[in-house]
């Protein structure tokens, strides 16, 4: 299965240690697994590092240098219309999980909840621990 995390969910596991978030980067990382990470997240993620946790930049490269992951390029220009979504700036996450053919994307945004698409199933952490944590 392929499963892309978001960038809350990855800094909630790393900044906060939060046991969900860090227990859905687990199971995404399983053998049968294929973590996504996309570069638009990467990017995003060292941001908001550095703007909020400065003190943490080395703790969060160390982790992503450790983390074993497939890298799905965002395109600088997204081609629109294929979802419905409340905050323009989650659009290239969703955008990148659809072009990286996630099976399933898992996020604690809020904003996802009525997002309408065939595939990535959209998961909480929570979520996604239950029903693939075995």
């Amino acid at each position: 299965m392929r499963v892309m995390i978001d960038t809350n969910v990855l800094l909630s596991a790393v900044i906060f240690h939060s046991y969900n978030m860090v227990r859905a980067i687990q199971v995404a990382s399983w053998k049968n697994n294929d973590l996504l990470l996309s570069t638009f997240e990467i990017d995003e993620a060292r941001e908001v590092v550095m703007r909020k946790w400065p003190e943490h930049i080395d703790v969060f490269e160390q982790f992503l240098y450790e983390l074993s992951f497939e890298t799905v390029v965002t395109p600088l220009n997204p081609k629109q219309g294929l979802f419905e979504i409340r905050d323009p700036n989650d659009y290239p996450v969703l955008y990148s999980a659809v072009i990286g053919a996630a099976d399933v994307f898992v996020t604690g945004d809020k904003d996802f909840d009525d997002v309408e698409v065939d595939t990535p199933a959209i998961m909480t952490p929570a979520e996604f621990v239950t029903n693939f944590a075995f």
